[in-house]
């Protein structure tokens, strides 16, 4: 049976509505949220204005009033008590499970119905009000000031002074069992985002690509995988030799999948150098 259509004053009232209840659009549309990404700090950038605060590795998770979301799009269903209280403004955090456990965040995220006792390891960390048209200043303060339960915590926000302290916290992080660190510009305006407004610090880069084919290992490697041929988003393909578990070389990262690679900079093809392979990057889709 065809698929009615819907007049167009209905639909101009239904995106009305939507807007006047403060529900974004993509929503509905199961689209993913245009949610701001950290780009890499610059050594030599003034600090001054700057909130910095952990990096989290969990799921980037987008709640919009009454639903929570992945960053890609794909509605996220926990217990009807995780999010029971939350408040009706739009979040934007981390659905984290604790330093290591990456992939536990990832399963009870990816699970519809992964249960209680998953969930209850879960916390959803905020760091932003992505409905809020005041400077990060402002939103921090008003996310602060939330009604929140117990598992949903602002992000500690911190002030630097310098460069040499940025990278002592740092390495005090990293030693803790934390991923790296995001900086806040404290005038920034989400509706104008600059290209310094929201920056990361890691020990290392690392980048995303994904895997479109298998070089056969040798020597040693005999039998196993010798490298993956990877492909980054904006099409450049290279290997990925070095980084692999041996059980990991036995049992490759399948043809279609993503996985993460750290690497030190550039070469002036656009090429990583030195790259390595770190984990099978299996949030890609959410």
């Amino acid at each position: 049976m065809p698929t009615p259509s819907i007049p167009r004053r209905t639909l101009l009232q239904s995106l009305l509505l939507a807007a006047v209840a403060g529900v974004p659009r993509w929503s509905r549309a199961n689209s993913p949220p245009a949610l701001q990404r950290p780009t890499a700090y610059r050594s030599g950038t003034a600090l001054e204005g700057y909130w910095v605060s952990e990096k989290l590795d969990g799921v980037r998770g987008y709640w919009d009033g009454t639903q929570l979301w992945t960053r890609g799009g794909q509605r996220v269903s926990p217990p009807a008590w995780f999010t029971a209280g939350w408040p009706s403004t739009a979040l934007d955090g981390e659905l984290w499970a604790g330093h290591g456990a990456f992939a536990t965040a990832v399963s009870t995220v990816r699970q519809g119905d992964a249960g209680d006792a998953a969930w209850r390891q879960m916390r959803y960390q905020v760091f932003d009000l992505p409905g809020h048209s005041g400077p990060f200043d402002t939103r921090l303060t008003t996310l602060q000031q939330l009604a929140l339960p117990a598992w949903v915590q602002p992000v500690a926000q911190s002030r630097v002074a310098s460069d040499s302290a940025l990278q002592a916290l740092l390495r005090q992080t990293v030693q803790a069992g934390g991923e790296g660190l995001v900086l806040h510009r404290g005038d920034a305006l989400l509706a104008s985002p600059g290209k310094d407004d929201f920056l990361k610090l890691k020990p290392f880069d690392d980048a995303e690509a994904r895997v479109v084919g298998h070089v056969a290992g040798r020597g040693k490697y005999a039998g196993m995988l010798g490298a993956l041929q990877v492909e980054t988003p904006n099409g450049l393909r290279f290997k990925l030799g070095t980084g692999f578990t041996d059980e990991q070389r036995r049992k490759p990262p399948a043809v279609g999948t993503w996985v993460t690679y750290r690497f030190r900079d550039m070469n002036p093809s656009g090429i990583p150098r030195f790259a390595s392979f770190l984990r099978l990057r299996e949030d890609a889709n959410l």
